[in-house]
């Protein structure tokens, strides 16, 4: 889950920060976000630890299927995603302003 961000309790924790959120995620095949984001104004990067995950946006759909393999873009680009086989991701997203 995630490991840094606004929303961290409690607030004066070292992890909570509205500068950068980071998550490590575990998708298992067939995981999917079946909703898109609307009009995020954040900066999102995901990294591709294993597996084969595919990221889909406004513009375009990326499958990140080598370790290392990454996408990342800028605010105002909505999102979906779907493990393809089970994965495990690294998404960082910038900055991390409270709703």
């Amino acid at each position: 889950g995630w490991i840094l961000g606004h929303f961290i309790e409690p607030p004066e924790s070292v992890r909570s920060s509205k500068d950068l959120e980071i998550k490590w995620g575990i998708h298992p095949q067939g995981d999917k976000r079946y909703e898109w984001t609307a009009d995020d104004q954040r900066t999102t990067l995901v990294l591709l630890i294993e597996g084969n995950f595919r990221v889909d946006l406004t513009e375009a759909s990326t499958t990140l299927e080598k370790q290392g393999d990454y996408v990342i873009w800028g605010p105002g680009i909505d999102h979906s995603w779907e493990a393809i086989s089970p994965s495990v991701v690294v998404t960082v997203r910038w900055p991390s302003p409270p709703a």
